[in-house]
């Protein structure tokens, strides 16, 4: 299962409602923050969440509006929070201009803590362990170097305790080892090979995080099989000319790519002033019904094998 934060919701400025782009995605005991807008650090305190684990920042890319909260996240972190490293992660564009921030708030060649460390990446798996991984993926949108994120869990072959029980395979140890894919010799000198009490491999949750982007073609891949698509939705389709100016994709586009994509549930977000929650979810319901406008402070659980629940931590 994976865990979805939203800290911030809104589109190039803040509004009374919702803050700048930010989001908290929780992996067994991992915490990765994807973007850090300006008062990202408050939504933190807000959420319940604080500041624990908070060691590895992903970002999409290095425009301002994602990625003013660092310096003083990072200042706070390093000064006052039990913090051992801080790993930031993004393209090479958006890592010289973190690097250029840090020395406004800190001076030049000043890092706020030794464990402070900024990570040029390209696409390709970034984190793996022992139930999922994380892929980065390059998307388009304003200038090199823009980046998704892809969450999905490693496939796994259930253990037929049926099919156990009729090899007369005792429980304990044995049980397990083959759980995990070792072969076994049982006390009446038989081997036992895991195929034999294993199915067949069943897929993983997948979490599938796009920010801004201009163009979905290249997303219906990255998005294939996705339990939950979180995307930006900008614009309505009606201002589809200014979207295209800017570089950015409507609600309707969104909900095309999570229909064709086969996406289970779609939730939309970085959305402007300009429109109300209604006419956003209006649109995009109208081709995809299963979609959820995300406000601040929503959660959403993905599962491999339920519906994606939301809930909010606004009155934690």
């Amino acid at each position: 299962m994976f865990e979805l934060v939203f800290l911030g919701t809104s589109a190039s400025a803040p509004s009374v409602q919702r803050g700048l782009s930010s989001a908290l995605v929780l992996a067994n005991e991992h915490r990765f923050m994807i973007d850090c807008g300006e008062g990202t650090q408050r939504q933190l305190l807000r959420s319940g969440l604080g500041f624990r684990r908070l060691d590895k920042i992903l970002l999409t890319h290095g425009h301002l509006d994602h990625i003013l909260g660092l310096g003083g996240l990072a200042s706070t972190l390093g000064r006052w929070e039990a913090l051992e490293e801080l790993n930031i992660f993004g393209g090479a564009a958006a890592m010289t201009r973190v690097q250029a921030l840090m020395e406004v708030v800190f001076g030049p060649g000043r890092i706020p803590h030794a464990g402070v460390a900024l990570n040029v990446i390209t696409p390709g798996v970034l984190f793996e362990d022992r139930t999922f991984t994380l892929e980065v993926v390059p998307v388009q949108h304003r200038g090199p170097d823009c980046l998704a994120f892809v969450f999905e869990e490693k496939s796994r072959r259930p253990f037929l305790a049926e099919a156990a029980e009729a090899l007369g395979i005792p429980h304990g140890p044995v049980r397990r080892d083959l759980a995990i894919g070792l072969p076994v010799t049982l006390p009446d000198g038989r081997t036992i090979d895991p195929d034999s009490v294993l199915g067949p491999p069943q897929r993983g949750a997948k979490l599938c995080f796009i920010g801004d982007v201009s163009h979905t073609g290249p997303l219906h891949e990255i998005a294939a099989g996705a339990n939950l698509l979180a995307i930006e939705a900008t614009y309505l389709d009606a201002d589809k000319d200014l979207a295209k100016q800017h570089g950015h994709i409507t609600a309707t586009a969104a909900a095309r790519l999570a229909r064709n994509a086969g996406v289970e549930h779609l939730v939309l977000h970085h959305v402007s002033r300009r429109y109300t929650n209604q006419e956003i979810l209006a649109e995009a319901q109208a081709i995809f019904p299963s979609t959820s406008l995300a406000n601040d402070l929503d959660l959403f659980s993905v599962f491999k094998d339920k519906p994606v629940t939301m809930r909010s931590l606004r009155h934690r």
